[in-house]
């Protein structure tokens, strides 16, 4: 597996303390085990790079968890080996997710320094009430002074995510959100804005079944989710995926090659692999990491062909520009309307999708029922 268009996800599952929302691996640890774990991180990815043969990297995702909370000498040693490793492309998009509160200035000059090009910073919500019923720790002024502080180590490449239906947040909180995001200088090259979704297993579950999780209505939610669009447009900003937005040129590369089927290799404990039709796992077992990285990376399934264009239809619907039938047709080797005509009309009457050129997309009343259409590609 080489070529064009391979990507890598690097996890680091360490942060301060966890979100009462959060369902990732992600836990605290102390700088013993953190540095273990950098070296295993390190081993796997030479190992991963061995077998693939120096595979060329579009894009490197470090995602956690908290990446931002490792000393910065341990991700400059990180992207030593992902350079020794892989064939890492002089355009590459390489991302790091940070906290609001766990940057400091030296650490970005040392992301600078070794390639890393674009940050992720996690706000969730300008309104320091909302961030605590989140369990969050940091306030809106802390995440101020970490963007600031990345312009200007020079990454001008920002990203901000951004979370609507918290517990009590309201239509006039959640605009007050998007414009103060909107309106920072330089403005963000990226808002990721996603609803909250409730995950069994985290406190937010035990506290929804018990009845004391006051998030908005459903009409509420509905309103957000349109404000959402209508004010991030007023700002210039593009909607190109279903909860993704971005200013000319800044789409993130790395999910947007998710969407579109490039293979990529997950580092890391518990990260997730496609490549080869077929997608693997590592272990979520620490102690099973640290012994051996290299032996625990699994395979968990082969794909057929009726999966692959499955996935094409599910994943590439999530893009507003839809799915090309002239690539469906090099991919596969038999037309969209062959394969998947019957669904694609009836959802072409009902008004939930559209041909645009060489492409079949969700309509604006589609994107409202996405998971409907979705689903009968399944």
């Amino acid at each position: 597996m080489s070529g064009k268009g391979f990507e890598l996800y690097i996890h680091i599952p360490f942060c301060v303390r966890k979100c009462l929302y959060c369902d990732f691996l992600s836990f605290p640890a102390d700088d013993a085990v953190k540095e273990k774990y950098v070296e295993a991180l390190c081993e796997e990815i030479l190992c991963a790079g061995e077998e693939r043969h120096g595979a060329s990297l579009s894009s490197v995702f470090i995602g956690g968890g908290t990446p931002s909370i490792l000393p910065g000498k341990a991700i400059r040693r990180i992207m030593e080996c992902v350079k020794e490793a892989f064939d890492v492309e002089e355009d590459a998009e390489i991302t790091i997710e940070c906290n609001p509160g766990t940057v400091c200035e030296e650490n970005l000059r040392i992301y600078a320094e070794c390639g890393i090009n674009r940050i992720s910073l996690g706000l969730q919500s300008a309104d320091d009430i909302e961030l605590k019923r989140l369990g969050r720790i940091h306030t809106f002024d802390d995440f101020v002074k970490s963007y600031e502080m990345a312009v200007s180590a020079g990454i001008s490449n920002i990203n901000v995510d951004l979370m609507s239906d918290i517990p009590g947040q309201t239509l006039s909180s959640w605009e007050n959100t998007l414009r103060k995001v909107c309106s920072l200088e330089p403005a963000p090259a990226h808002i990721s804005a996603y609803s909250l979704i409730v995950e069994e297993g985290t406190p937010f579950w035990d506290m929804q079944e018990e009845g004391k999780l006051d998030i908005p209505e459903e009409d509420t939610d509905r309103e957000m989710y349109h404000m959402t669009s209508r004010i991030l447009s007023e700002y210039g900003y593009a909607r190109y995926e279903i909860s993704n937005y971005a200013q000319p040129g800044y789409e993130c590369r790395h999910n947007v090659g998710y969407w579109t089927g490039i293979p990529y290799y997950g580092a890391g404990l518990d990260a997730a692999s496609y490549y080869d039709h077929a997608r693997y796992v590592n272990t979520d077992d620490m102690d099973s990491y640290l012994r051996d990285p290299a032996a625990c990376h699994f395979l968990t399934e082969r794909l057929c062909t009726d999966d692959l264009m499955s996935e094409f239809m599910i994943l590439g619907l999530r893009m507003t520009k839809g799915v090309s039938f002239a690539e469906f047709q090099s991919r596969f080797g038999i037309s969209l309307k062959e394969k998947y005509g019957h669904q694609a009309e009836g959802f072409i009457k009902d008004g939930l999708l559209e041909e645009k050129g060489d492409f079949l997309r969700l309509t604006d009343r589609g994107l409202d029922l996405a998971n409907v259409v979705m689903r009968s590609f399944i």
